[in-house]
């Protein structure tokens, strides 16, 4: 029986000293040109002497036309690399694994805050946002590709690509608004080339010890269950990625709109598929050591914690020491959030748009 404390082993790069990894989490603690914040340094490298297996950074993105709120972190030129690397290193020394979590938020960016036009795989009117052109769309793959080597060359372990959350990966996939004409559109074969060209483009480029991860909503935001199934198990025989992290909210959530809800959960649709050497691991609600124990019991390699890893920085090493840990219950100080060393701005972010987090 596989463990919360288990080394996870995987194809490229150093394993990971447990099974439990560092939700990508929005933040907003850095500069509002992406550069490295202090208070983020803070935050993720507490994440790692906190016990996890891998921290990830928040979402970063790799292009400025897709940055969608002030103080995200940018992985997009040459600026942030003197940042990256301080953090980079920072968690190393601090014994876990680093990934930097790759994002363009295509419509769901900003103009307001990035000062680019808005862009998109398709024109929206309401949102002022234009189709890319096809040139347009290869650029952005280039984009994820030269993130992905930054992020090697500031001593990352690993990238992870967001494919989840309705950003520009997701907005590719989306079958009910992806009408694109060129390859880039229409069956799931062209509206996923843009995905698998990023993972092949960041395989191709990055050294044989990086881990490349891609995350996953696997229904919703245009995605339907079944296709987000064939979508996984072509993902997995790829050979492009070392782990898939799947986004279910709810990782006892039941199919949306699943006929019999108690026998039919989301996460036993991709925990079953063949894995190719690649590790899964599920993240929604996992708020304590059998929460999370309860994933690998379900097939998962690896849960990713979010809510638990804001409440307490040593959230890994207290589940893996004690399987009746469980985390705070909601709301919570700010003066506690303070003291697992959120910043201010952070706390501001969940006080105002997470409701129950921060008491008044």
């Amino acid at each position: 029986m596989t463990t919360l404390a288990d080394p996870l082993h995987l194809t490229h790069g150093p394993a990971w000293r447990n099974r439990l990894a560092l939700a990508p989490l929005t933040n907003i603690q850095s500069h509002l040109d992406g550069r490295l914040g202090d208070d983020e340094l803070r935050w993720l490298v507490a994440r790692a002497e906190g016990g996890f297996g891998l921290t990830m950074t928040c979402a970063a993105y790799v292009a400025r036309p897709g940055n969608p709120w002030p103080g995200q972190l940018g992985v997009a030129d040459d600026s942030h690399l003197p940042g990256l690397s301080r953090l980079a290193d920072a968690i190393r020394a601090a014994g876990s694994v680093s990934s930097v979590q790759l994002h363009h938020g295509g419509i769901r960016a900003s103009s307001e805050v990035s000062g680019e036009p808005l862009v998109a795989p398709w024109d929206d009117e309401a949102k002022g946002a234009r189709a890319l052109t096809t040139a347009e769309v290869r650029q952005a793959v280039d984009d994820f590709v030269a993130a992905a080597v930054r992020s090697e060359e500031a001593g990352f372990d690993g990238v992870q690509v967001h494919g989840a959350h309705g950003y520009l990966v997701a907005q590719f996939l989306d079958a009910r608004k992806n009408r694109r004409t060129d390859e880039y559109g229409g069956d799931l074969a062209g509206r996923s080339r843009f995905l698998f060209e990023v993972l092949r483009g960041i395989r191709e480029s990055a050294g044989s010890d990086f881990q490349v991860g891609l995350r996953l909503s696997p229904e919703r935001f245009g995605i339907a269950v079944d296709e987000a199934v064939e979508l996984t198990g072509e993902v997995l025989a790829s050979g492009l990625v070392d782990h898939l992290d799947l986004s279910l909210w709810d990782v006892r959530k039941p199919v949306h709109g699943g006929e019999d809800a108690a026998d039919d959960l989301l996460i036993d649709h991709f925990t079953a598929l063949p894995r190719h050497g690649v590790r899964v691991g599920v993240a929604g609600k996992v708020l304590s050591a059998a929460d999370a124990t309860w994933c690998l019991e379900h097939g998962a390699d690896f849960a990713t914690i979010g809510t638990g890893a804001i409440l307490h920085h040593d959230f890994a090493a207290r589940a893996v020491a004690d399987p009746s840990f469980e985390s705070l219950p909601q709301p919570v100080t700010r003066a506690h959030l303070e003291a697992e060393r959120v910043g201010p701005a952070f706390v501001e972010y969940l006080a105002s748009g997470w409701d129950d987090f921060v008491t008044a």
